[in-house]
């Protein structure tokens, strides 16, 4: 790597571009916000020729180029045989994807994303766009659902997998990261390691809030 760039200072990027990264049919990230999560995703979706702001290989979708030069330093392994499509999903961008699609339609009626609510429109995006074998890369969707449209998204996912696909995951969710079989990954300060569901940070954290949120209002309030 010519110089050193700004990404290569996080432990948990570090530690990829040192030693590669195994990904299982369901792999889930979680970590606090500036560990990795999203660069990590994202250098993987770009790399596999998705969108950098979410769409399916090929997508040409840009408002304003923000993403990391990560993608051009890692070397995607397929299997033989692997198929080529994917669809990344990427929350903090979904409004102006909304748009793109809006203002490219294809060869199909499409949903009409921006009259639904917005838990209404991911799972419509998911269903429309996630049903065929292939990569599937899901940046914090957490964001628009309900605790009842997030266990909805783990079901899809699971079916997902259970029928070729492969999945991405980065989330604050506990109720997305229990995707069952997942391989979970932690990544901080540490750089990354693989951890059990119950053995997580985020899940003792709200497992603590959840059983006596006064305790934790306390030191805040």
């Amino acid at each position: 790597m010519a110089g050193r760039a700004w990404f290569a200072d996080i432990p948990a990027v570090a530690q990829v571009l040192a030693g590669g990264w195994d990904l299982a049919p369901i792999t889930v990230l979680v970590g606090d916000n500036g560990a990795g999560k999203s660069t990590l995703v994202e250098a993987i979706a770009v790399a596999f020729g998705l969108g950098a702001e979410g769409g399916s290989t090929g997508a040409r979708n840009v408002t304003r180029r923000t993403e990391s030069d990560l993608s051009e330093h890692l070397r995607l392994v397929r299997g033989v045989g692997a198929t080529r499509f994917g669809f990344f999903l990427r929350a903090e961008t979904m409004h102006s994807f909304y748009t793109y699609l809006e203002e490219n339609p294809g060869g199909r009626p499409e949903p009409r994303f921006h009259e639904m609510s917005h838990g209404e429109s991911f799972l419509s995006l998911v269903g429309s766009r996630m049903f065929k074998p292939g990569l599937y890369v899901l940046d914090e969707p957490e964001s628009a659902l309900s605790f009842d449209n997030s266990l909805a998204l783990v079901a899809h996912l699971s079916d997902l997998a259970a029928n070729g696909s492969q999945v991405l995951l980065s989330t604050h969710s506990p109720v997305l990261a229990a995707i069952p079989g997942a391989a979970i990954w932690e990544i901080g300060e540490w750089g990354m390691r693989e951890c059990a569901w119950e053995d997580l940070d985020l899940v003792r954290r709200w497992r603590g809030f959840l059983e006596e949120p006064g305790r934790t209002l306390r030191h805040l309030l």
